[in-house]
């Protein structure tokens, strides 16, 4: 059996016993009349609790026409920079702050630089390509990340460094932020542009707010268009029957219910370049909290190890419904339709989506204590590396050192043999996260990870374990809450790294290499406050340690 739900150029088409599943849950959120409720903006969709927080996160629902403002604004400052000569466009922000003009940007084809990394070579990079000809984008609701308020002030020095200053330098950096945020004070003190976004649509449900189109149409793409997409969506959001978000939602929700809490994701030609790194944010902080949540998994393509079909997954096809045989055709879900309606699409779905499992998908309670431990690290240690960070490793193979409770390695003596107990270690329906504070650009190959390790669990378990793979901070703000709020069932090996370079962050007592150690013993730390076997590997050498680590897995 197949159902396809259609409206305003987006579709999602539920196969086989996804949709027996779904329809129950579908009709139950019909007769609750959660779609009006939802459209009219009804804070208490999700309970008593979470309707304060509910009542000021809903303005993403009109952002379709609320943001058609910004579009002269936009204009103005595109026109401005290019009269500058300025023809390339730097991103400092994080999370729901960069993830969504990523993916408009690279849908487009546009040249965005995002810059949501602290690690000092991938920074260092950026500051030698261009600066004098750079327009530097800082975008975050309040500005009190301390990733964003670390790379505001680097990209600020080496703007000055690159001879602008005053006016001239004012001109070249653009603060997208909240309406009397601490990083609107700021820019009012240099003199930077300021677009204000609303207050109602920021972090993940932002996409279509100022955070989202502004950094991506600076760089070229057509913000216009985006929004006229998700306006012919909006509509149908209102309907009971023909409604593709609220199908998607129910869909979601109820193989959450049914134990399939892995959405396995994988693109099949949908032409939308980083849209699976924006979708794995969305889901896993709206639902991964209370002991619950889905876990997306963001996979290479429909033939990548970890898309079989395994009883925790709920398989998720990104683009067109394929025709031939295979992993492909078989899956159980499959969204299609331009990139503006989908972001609205999947927002309505992740709002529908908490309401049937129970969670509050608007907040994130676990995400501050990485933050937290991070901030203590630093003070502890007056701005220099933390220094647990060096303790003695459990084993030493070439360029890579293992650090890991005695217990859990015991008896190891290989590489390959940590990577295999780490596998063993993940319990029935658990999975396994590769947390990377590396280069994403100049250390890409860490990527080969996930389906690496993933083909080795097929070999060394009775069933593979789902892989995850993020690039660390940039984790800490999507899939993170999950690690800390969801079920726990993780286990996790993070990958940190010896720089060769490093950079001082003006007016703050640390450089970044120092803060990206933070960051990374920081979140290791939560994970194994709470009971979570935790492995990191140390790379002495990044080259090296990446090609003995594939090797291992090879």
């Amino acid at each position: 059996m197949t159902s396809v739900v259609t409206a305003g150029g987006a579709s999602v088409t539920i196969r086989g016993v996804v949709l027996d599943e779904s329809e129950t849950v579908l009709d139950r959120l019909v007769s609750d009349g959660v779609p009006h409720s939802l459209t009219s903006r009804n804070a208490n969709l999700w309970g008593p609790d979470a309707a304060p927080g509910a009542a000021r996160r809903l303005g993403w629902l009109d952002l379709a026409e609320s943001s058609r403002p910004l579009l002269d604004r936009v204009a103005e400052l595109a026109a401005d920079a290019r009269a500058a000569g300025l023809d390339r466009v730097v991103l400092a922000g994080m999370g729901g702050s960069s993830l969504a003009a990523e993916a408009i940007a690279g849908a487009a084809g546009a040249a965005l630089t995002v810059l949501d990394s602290t690690d000092p070579h991938q920074v260092a990079r950026v500051l030698g390509e261009g600066m004098d000809r750079t327009l530097v984008v800082v975008s975050s609701q309040n500005g009190t990340t301390i990733e964003t308020d670390a790379l505001r002030r680097v990209l600020e020095h080496a703007l000055w460094e690159a001879g602008c200053s005053g006016d001239d330098l004012a001109r070249r950096v653009v603060v997208v932020t909240g309406p009397g945020s601490p990083l609107e004070a700021v820019a009012a003190d240099t003199g930077y542009q300021v677009v204000l976004a609303d207050p109602g649509a920021g972090g993940r449900f932002g996409a279509l707010s100022a955070f989202g189109l502004v950094p991506a149409a600076l760089a070229g793409a057509d913000a216009g268009a985006l929004l006229d997409e998700a306006a012919r969506l909006s509509p149908a959001l209102r309907q009971p029957y023909d409604n593709p978000a609220l199908a998607l939602g129910a869909a979601l929700g109820a193989s959450a219910l049914s134990g399939r809490d892995k959405l396995v994701l994988a693109d099949h030609g949908s032409g939308l370049t980083g849209f699976g790194g924006w979708a794995e944010q969305l889901v896993a902080e709206s639902t991964g909290k209370d002991g619950k949540g889905l876990l997306p998994v963001v996979v290479e393509g429909v033939g990548a190890p970890g898309f079989e079909l395994a009883g925790d997954l709920r398989r998720v096809i990104l683009g067109g419904r394929p025709d031939e045989p295979g992993p492909a055709r078989e899956a159980g879900l499959s969204v299609a339709g331009p990139l503006g309606a989908q972001f609205l699409l999947w927002e309505y779905a992740a709002a529908v989506t908490g309401r049937v499992i129970g969670v509050n998908p608007f907040d994130e309670p676990d995400v501050r204590a990485s933050q937290d431990n991070t901030a203590a690290l630093l003070r502890a240690e007056e701005g220099a590396a933390p220094t647990v960070i060096g303790r003695a490793a459990t084993l030493v193979s070439g360029a890579v050192e293992v650090h890991a409770p005695g217990a859990l390695l015991k008896g190891v003596t290989t590489l390959g043999g940590v990577l295999e107990r780490l596998l063993e270690a993940v319990p029935e329906r658990g999975y396994l996260a590769v947390l990377a504070f590396l280069d994403r650009c100049g250390d890409a190959d860490a990527a080969r990870l996930r389906p690496l390790l993933a083909a080795l669990g097929g070999r060394v378990r009775k069933r593979p374990a789902p892989v995850t793979f993020g690039w660390g901070p940039r984790y800490l703000h999507t899939a993170g809450q999950y690690h800390k709020g969801g079920p726990q069932n993780g286990v996790f090996l993070q990958v940190t790294a010896e720089a060769t370079t490093d950079v001082t962050v003006p007016g703050r007592p640390y450089t970044l290499r120092q803060l990206q150690l933070a960051q990374a013993y920081g979140d290791l730390r939560v994970l194994r406050s709470l009971g979570r076997p935790a492995v990191r590997l140390h790379l002495r050498s990044r080259t090296e340690g990446i090609a003995q680590l594939i090797e291992a897995l090879s």
